[in-house]
């Protein structure tokens, strides 16, 4: 069984955060559900929580709308159209680009702790 997360948790996942009082944004996510009926969380005590397969949906969504800057109605399109499913090996697919984007910010934030560790770690005492 996948492990099943809380919309407050994907929503911090997903850097779905209000930048004045750092709480996250689940209305965001609660408003993609009702505009995107491929997303069906599992209800448990009236509270929303989602298996790996809808948060992959969802970053897809949240890929396209925010960074490929693709409407609501041009992302249904895409995703009733299953395009993604056939363009898993082509370099220029949209979930190629996605992974792309993922993978250059994990990178940079790995790049900024080295940096902050060679600036302030210990020096050698040789």
């Amino acid at each position: 069984m996948s492990r099943l997360i809380g919309i407050s948790e994907l929503s911090k996942e997903l850097n779905l955060i209000n930048p004045t009082n750092k709480k996250p944004l689940n209305y965001i996510i609660r408003y993609w559900e009702k505009e995107f009926k491929i997303i069906k969380p599992k209800k448990i005590n009236n509270r929303r929580f989602y298996n790996s397969k809808q948060i992959e949906i969802i970053k897809m969504i949240k890929f396209l709308l925010r960074n490929k800057g693709m409407t609501v109605a041009g992302v249904k399109n895409l995703l009733h159209s299953k395009i993604n499913k056939l363009d898993d090996d082509d370099m220029h697919s949209l979930k190629t680009n996605n992974y792309k984007e993922i993978l250059k910010r994990k990178s940079n934030s790995i790049l900024e702790k080295i940096k902050k560790l060679k600036k302030h770690g210990k020096k050698n005492s040789s």
